[in-house]
């Protein structure tokens, strides 16, 4: 009989830094790696407690003082779409999405690099090189996909590989009990497209298909402009201290 004890993970506490979504706040996190024959089965149990994945670290907000950032997933079966959510997917029909094994190429970075010299040039992901890139794609001990969004070509097939030019990428963890967008980048010259809103839409036909119930979409912090558009896909749930509760956005569509 083995009565050896399973290991428990290991929990620690990062310093204080500057809040990056509410100004005059500070804000600490708690983590742990995710590593070892049990790293898919922590993945889910911690997601579904209110931590997301960055590389090999599963971390949540532990700030003093403040409750502000609230994890959000989506019911997917029971998604609503809105009328501008069905004008997106017509605005997309002509994209195709391709998953695959987590493996980073110079043409996404390069699409990584444009996005994040559009639209997070002081964030903190700012300065990250090809290398950095590359860590933060393969570094997972977890079931991991990425998805690549391209142009359909013309006359191709169903059945064809697209071939066509690379519009949008999504990180992507496959959970037992749905999706956990980990990452997603696009064309930022595309704004008609509204390819952050395809994406979630996308993930959500993806997570009904797998016949599994959640999208989770990481932290929602209210009174955050950039966070604003995770309350748009309803019907959805806030993790709260009384667990996972049903979310009514005032004025949602």
């Amino acid at each position: 009989m083995n009565t050896q004890a399973t290991p428990s993970p290991q929990f620690y506490l990062t310093a204080p830094a500057t809040c990056p979504y509410l100004a005059g706040e500070m804000e600490r996190k708690v983590f742990t790696h995710l590593v070892g024959p049990r790293a898919a089965e922590m993945n889910d149990l911690l997601t579904q407690g209110g931590f997301r994945r960055s590389q090999n670290i599963a971390y949540r907000p532990a700030c003093e003082g403040c409750r502000a950032c609230v994890s959000v997933r989506i019911l997917a079966n029971e998604l609503v779409l809105s009328r501008n959510m069905r004008r997106v997917l017509a605005e997309n029909a002509d994209l195709v999405g391709t998953a695959g094994p987590p493996q980073p190429t110079t043409e996404q970075f390069m699409l990584f690099r444009r996005y994040l010299d559009s639209r997070h040039q002081r964030g903190g992901m700012s300065d990250m090189s090809a290398l950095d890139y590359a860590i933060m794609v393969e570094d997972t001990h977890v079931s991991t996909r990425l998805i690549e969004y391209r142009k359909r070509v013309p006359g191709a097939g169903i059945g064809d590989q697209p071939k066509g030019e690379l519009i949008g990428v999504a990180l992507t963890d496959l959970m037992s009990d749905g999706m956990s967008m980990v990452y997603s980048f696009y064309n930022p010259t595309m704004e008609r497209r509204s390819l952050g809103t395809f994406m979630i839409i996308d993930h959500v036909l993806r997570t009904r298909q797998l016949g599994l119930p959640h999208v989770y979409l990481g932290y929602w912090v209210k009174g955050s402009a950039k966070m604003h558009y995770k309350t748009r896909f309803q019907p959805q749930e806030h993790l709260t201290p009384r667990g996972w509760e049903l979310y009514a956005e005032d004025g949602a569509e």
